[in-house]
């Protein structure tokens, strides 16, 4: 249980010096100790609803012969790991300490003795337990983490046993003669039990997806592109994290620029965004078609001097109102190529390259063209980041517009400018940043939230540094 909430930690981030990593992520020594502790809180919770498998076997007592014996319903009552530690294991994996643990079970006991059975119940206190186990974290070929146990020696110092109901009060003169036997047994399994803990994992994760599809044109690869590289204070992981069209992988035309998470050991979680994952987004949905919008008179806001009509766009062709008096107009967006995000310590800059083709809707429905524009915008963000959401704000650095070609004459294209500038700065941009300051709910991951996160800028990515908070 343990091993699976640090391969949670871990897996909720990517690395510092794999190849072609578009996502980066690092968890500090900080959030390994958290990790261990909801980790061990949780784990306390479900060994007390697990039920121990059941023990057989037999023991040749003295004046008794052989006693054949049955332990079932085994539960723990009682758990004690105050003194424990959870630490990276460099060039390994992580490596979990328990000293002076304590442990209180009970059950129900039947045995055969003098080919007479009996039963009742018992208590098991096992005190002095000491454990120290290693987990070892690669990555397969699929791209998937692959885990193993490394290492694993436990003890127990002393074992009590106290048996109640049926003869116990015999079988209780003979519990120094149990002991040594019981207490080889309970030792024998503890690092038995959490190979096979291991290994549960170690299948769970050959069946994990590594890739989704987030709509009908996207899906998103965060499968692992090296082994996990764990230092001595931190773990790190590299994700693929690219973006790729549904049904037609075509090859991006971008790859991952190398870049390096900085050391910030007073954060649990540190998580490296490239430019590159957001580039091969825009590729994918720009391939697909998917970056294209079109605008009617009904969608522009009422009170817009300017209305998608004849009449309205006439005022900057003269030509157009007289070919086509008083019919409304129809104006299709579309990217001419893909949007280009750079990261640049302190900002995101956003080119845009689009056209915009005007079309008037004749009175039997149809679209006759009138001119094709043009469209080159650059736009300045930032990003900003709290425990329940994401959003931003974003400004217009420079925007210009110029004539393809026109079917209705000569267009005032420098006084459509100016006027397109204007409307994006008083209202496209206004009403878009109102929309990015309510920003967009995070998902909870694990039941793992962001606590007090950070976002930073950097020159080819967006580094969050982050505290975690897990919630039951």
């Amino acid at each position: 249980m343990v091993w699976g909430l640090v391969l949670v930690l871990l897996g909720a981030c990517s690395g510092a010096e794999g190849a072609d990593a578009g996502v980066k992520g690092r968890v500090t020594q900080k959030g390994l100790q958290y990790g261990q502790q909801f980790g061990l809180e949780l784990a306390l919770a479900l060994l007390r609803k697990e039920q121990v498998p059941d023990l057989n076997g037999s023991y040749n007592l003295p004046l008794i012969g052989v006693v054949g014996y049955s332990v079932s319903r085994i539960r723990i009552q009682e758990l004690q790991l105050s003194e424990s530690s959870l630490s990276f294991s460099e060039g390994t994996g992580v490596r979990l300490v328990v000293s002076h643990a304590r442990i209180l079970l009970s059950g129900v006991w039947r045995v055969m003795a003098l080919f007479v059975p009996d039963s009742g119940s018992f208590h098991v206190s096992v005190s002095g337990l000491s454990l120290s186990a290693e987990l070892g974290v690669s990555r397969d070929d699929s791209g998937r983490p692959q885990v193993w146990s490394a290492s694993c020696h436990s003890t127990i110092g002393r074992l009590d046993v106290k048996f109640h109901g049926g003869a116990s009060w015999l079988y209780n003169l003979f519990t120094g003669a149990l002991q040594e036997p019981l207490r080889h047994e309970v030792n024998k399994q503890l690092c038995l039990g959490l190979r096979k803990g291991v290994s549960d994992l170690e299948r769970a994760l050959k069946i994990m997806p590594v890739t989704a599809q987030l709509d009908p044109f996207a899906a998103f690869d965060y499968s692992l592109v090296s082994k996990p590289m764990i230092a001595r204070d931190h773990g790190d992981m590299d994700l693929k994290g690219e973006f790729y069209g549904v049904g037609k992988h075509t090859e991006s035309p971008f790859s991952p620029a190398p870049f390096l998470l900085p050391d910030e050991g007073d954060r649990m979680l540190l998580l490296g965004l490239s430019e590159f994952s957001a580039n091969s987004a825009a590729f994918v949905y720009f391939t697909a078609g998917a970056l294209r919008k079109k605008l009617t008179d009904s969608m522009i806001p009422k009170r817009s001097p300017i209305r998608l009509n004849t009449r309205s766009l006439g005022l900057f062709c003269p030509q157009l109102k007289r070919l086509y008096p008083g019919l409304p107009m129809e104006l299709h967006l579309s990217a001419r190529k893909q949007p280009l995000l750079t990261c640049r310590p302190g900002s995101l800059a956003l080119a845009l390259a689009g056209a915009a083709e005007a079309f008037v809707v004749l009175p039997n429905a149809t679209l006759a063209s009138a001119f094709l524009l043009h469209l080159d915008a650059s736009l300045a963000g930032q990003l900003h980041l709290d425990s329940a959401k994401a959003g931003g704000s974003v400004a217009l650095s420079s925007f210009s517009m110029s004539m393809v070609r026109s079917q209705v004459g000569s267009v005032q294209v420098k006084v459509l400018e100016k006027l397109l500038k204007l409307a994006l700065r008083l209202v496209v941009l206004p009403m878009a940043n109102k929309k990015l300051r309510e920003g967009f709910p995070l998902p909870s991951i694990y039941n793992l939230s962001l606590a007090d996160p950070h976002v930073t800028v950097k020159q080819g990515f967006v580094l969050v540094a982050t505290d975690v908070q897990y919630k039951a």
